[in-house]
């Protein structure tokens, strides 16, 4: 079946590269309409609970987009003359960007003081210019004092301010990008400016825009410089090892035209370039290489040898045909598997990636070929390590194959055991690293602001005008009382604290009066007079629905990670459930909804990991004709990702979103040198006759120093991807990369000695008619 498979891949080479060509224009076409969606939405699925109830809450309420202005005075103190002009300028500054609905800061903080039987309401802080130094002590008083600012938009000790600038985005994922960037932009000039004209001033940019645009900015950082930067670490390696330039250009052909494909898959299955997905490009470069790689040094070899170049062409693809498209399928199956995800972002990547390692396999067969036959026939003579057989550690294997089988299976174990260390516990700060503009803003917010981690509820009243009732009232008075209580809270805002601070307003300003009155209607008239008195964009729609059914507890947390924020949130709905449970409330916020989606991953993809496995083990039966070879070639591949995680947990112990999914892609991937090395193996032992040890010397010299240079490859190509400044990437290659050398050593070490116990017949008579490989 080979023969015939590589007689007719070379005697049709000139139809096939055609339609290889042909087949590339069509797929790179699907890449016409891509963009780049930096969304955090992307990372939920539309049913998601936790994304329903945040949507829920942000219908009902002033949307939660905003970007915050976070100035920090080189003096430490915010209530100067010049530091309040600054913060009142900004504040005004602030209606100018795109989309801005609302801006809140300590300037423009609506502070309602009683006259008579009048309520004035007016800017906390007036013109700065106008201030003596006992009125801007009077003010910070006054300020501090103010649960809705302290903890808030002002630190505790006065020393960092926030300006917090509300925006309408649109509901178009597309637009919203370009939206995005548009804001961006204007926000960036807006800091520079006013840290020119103030330079005693450092402002960082905070909120769920900057956040979006951070996930944009690194999505395409990512594809500028990680692609590149694998592609000239393999062209140089190809290079060393190779000593071809044809060979080295043609397996460049390869990888970009597999490349080329990949992206447009992308395009075609209505998929856009996120922060995921985006490393597909990656992957599939370091995959091509593994194919060619294999075709290529036999080829060569046959070449030195003096075999014509289509004869060693059709022997290099007969050897290698089985081999190169079973390591396509399980690696396919591998990545297939990540559609078990519950996070869309690596469904897509899993779907992308396989179908391009399905596309990378099918231009190695006819594009490679093609071109290889079309290049003169330049062979340099072998260096000493393409000459690297290992054929040597093969004998010193055999020779001592028993302590080398149980030593490293002893190592693994050991290992394996300190698994049950990792904890996954997602940290949404930690996804970008550090010295990034957003990490670094994210760090001193928390250092010197609040949280940087939130929730938020929606407590129903039952009934429109409900939330002047004392009663429901004092039931959200005891929930914030109860979450100020908690370690991890930084700051609660709730609709109770305008209406203690109305009747102790409209009650001469006594100290005593704030608290909640026990009357329904004068509650209602307290809140429509100080509605009344609000100026346009500053109303109480953030707080309370419009139609006064509900009001909204925000809750500001410190940053936790994914297991604290749960924790939390479970604390909170058994404290509803016992005192108020007529609220039916649910937290939600995009950091409650990525510590859920992080714990949800882990056990979809355990599920998907077992669905690979089984289908893996299947292919390797049915390919290799025997189940017991089926299931040997499999035993290996089970145990490096779990010697892996054993080593993590060693040095670090936490993994986040990416980890759930890595068992999966390591699985279809560190099964190939398995199968190349058992093809080899079988072909010795069923078609030249040899015994286990010779068959396994055999493997060895004949795909030994193809097998190193695969591997460093892949693991180049993964801890490159590992560079990335998006947490999540990074951890996916770093450890990817590490399964994949582990794999290669297990794999050397392990191997042989399994084999010995597993395969003990004799040889055999070779068949008349074959032939040496």
């Amino acid at each position: 079946m080979e023969a015939r498979i590589a007689a007719a891949l070379v005697r049709y080479r000139l139809v096939l590269f055609v339609v290889g060509l042909l087949s590339l224009l069509v797929l790179a076409a699907g890449a016409r309409d891509l963009w780049f969606e930096g969304s955090y939405r992307i990372f939920f699925s539309d049913d998601d609970p936790y994304l329903v109830a945040n949507d829920q809450i942000e219908a009902s309420y002033t949307k939660a987009d905003n970007i915050a202005f976070v100035v920090a005075p080189d003096d430490g103190e915010v209530f100067t003359r010049h530091t309040l002009q600054a913060l009142r300028e900004l504040t005004e500054a602030g209606w100018t960007l795109p989309r801005s609905i609302r801006v809140d800061s300590i300037t423009n903080f609506q502070h309602a003081v009683a006259e008579a039987d009048d309520l004035l309401v007016n800017d906390l802080v007036p013109d700065p210019d106008t201030l003596s130094d006992t009125d801007i002590a009077q003010l910070r008083e006054i300020a501090l004092a103010e649960p809705a600012l302290a903890g808030a938009l002002l630190s505790r000790r006065a020393h960092v301010a926030s300006v917090n600038v509300r925006l309408e985005m649109p509901g178009d994922s597309r637009e919203t990008s370009e939206v995005n960037l548009e804001v961006m932009q204007a926000a960036r000039a807006l800091r520079d400016d006013f840290e020119a004209r103030y330079p005693h001033l450092d402002i960082h940019l905070m909120g769920q825009v900057v956040v979006n645009h951070a996930f944009n900015e690194l999505a395409e950082a990512d594809a500028g410089t990680l692609v590149p930067a694998m592609f000239l670490v393999v062209v140089v390696l190809l290079a060393l090892f190779l000593r071809s330039v044809g060979a080295v250009a043609v397996t460049s052909a390869v990888i970009i035209a597999s490349i080329v494909a990949t992206v447009g898959v992308l395009g075609w299955l209505g998929y856009q370039v996120n922060q995921i997905n985006v490393s597909a490009p990656v992957i599939i470069l370091t995959l091509a290489v593994s194919d060619c790689v294999h075709i290529l040094v036999h080829y060569l070899n046959d070449l030195r040898r003096g075999m014509a170049k289509p004869d060693a062409m059709r022997h290099a693809l007969e050897i290698n045909v089985a081999p190169v498209f079973l390591t396509s399928l399980t690696t396919a199956i591998g990545f297939f598997s990540l559609n078990s995800s519950d996070s869309p972002p690596f469904r897509e990547l899993g779907t992308v990636v396989g179908f391009g390692v399905f596309a990378a396999m099918f231009f190695a067969l006819v594009v490679l070929p093609t071109l290889m036959l079309w290049l003169p026939a330049r062979v340099r003579a072998q260096t000493q390590f393409q000459q690297l057989h290992l054929a040597g550690l093969a004998d010193r294997i055999l020779a001592r194959h028993g302590l080398f089988f149980f030593g490293t299976s002893a190592v693994a174990l050991v290992l394996i055991a300190f698994m049950p260390r990792n904890e996954l516990n997602d940290d949404t700060v930690a996804y970008f690293k550090p010295p990034l503009e957003i990490r670094t803003a994210f760090d001193f917010v928390q250092d010197n602001l609040t949280g940087v981690d939130s929730v938020a509820y929606s407590l129903d009243a039952g009934a429109p005008n409900g939330i002047n009732e004392p009663a429901y009232l004092h039931k959200v008075e005891a929930f914030k009382t109860w979450l100020e209580q908690q370690p991890e809270v930084t700051h609660v805002a709730s609709f109770t604290d305008v209406v203690k601070r109305l009747n102790r307003n409209m009650h001469g300003d006594d100290p005593a009066y704030y608290r909640i009155p026990d009357d329904r209607e004068l509650i209602a008239q307290y809140v429509l007079l100080y509605e009344l008195s609000l100026p346009q964009g500053l109303d109480l729609n953030d707080a309370i629905t419009f139609d006064k059914s509900a009001t909204r507890v925000s809750v500001s947390i410190n940053n936790v990670a994914s297991r604290g924020l749960i924790a939390f949130e479970q604390r909170a709905a058994a404290w509803l459930e016992q005192n108020a449970p007529e609220f039916a409330a649910q937290g939600s916020s995009v950091s409650l909804m990525f510590a859920h989606i992080g714990q949800n991953n882990i056990y979809s993809m355990l599920r998907g990991s077992l669905i690979a496995i089984v289908l893996i083990a299947l292919t390797l039966i049915v390919a290799l004709r025997s189940v017991k070879f089926g299931l040997l070639s499999l035993l290996p591949n089970a145990f490096p990702a779990a010697i892996a995680f054993g080593v993590w947990g060693l040095v670090d112990g936490k993994v986040n979103l990416a980890a759930a999914g890595v068992f999966s892609i390591t699985l279809g991937i560190v099964v190939d040198n398995t199968i190349h090395f058992f093809s080899k193996y079988l072909y010795a032992r069923r078609q030249r006759g040899e015994d286990t040890a010779a068959a396994i010397r055999y493997a060895f010299s004949t795909v030994g120093a193809a097998l190193l240079v695969t591997t460093v490859a892949l693991a180049l190509g993964f801890l490159i991807l590992a560079q990335s400044n998006f947490a999540v990437n990074a951890t996916m290659g770093l450890m990817t990369a590490m399964i994949i050398g582990i794999a290669l050593v297990f794999d050397l070490l392990f191997l042989p000695g399994l084999l010995m116990r597993a395969d003990r017949a004799s040889a055999q008579r070779q068949p008349a008619g074959a032939r040496p490989v």
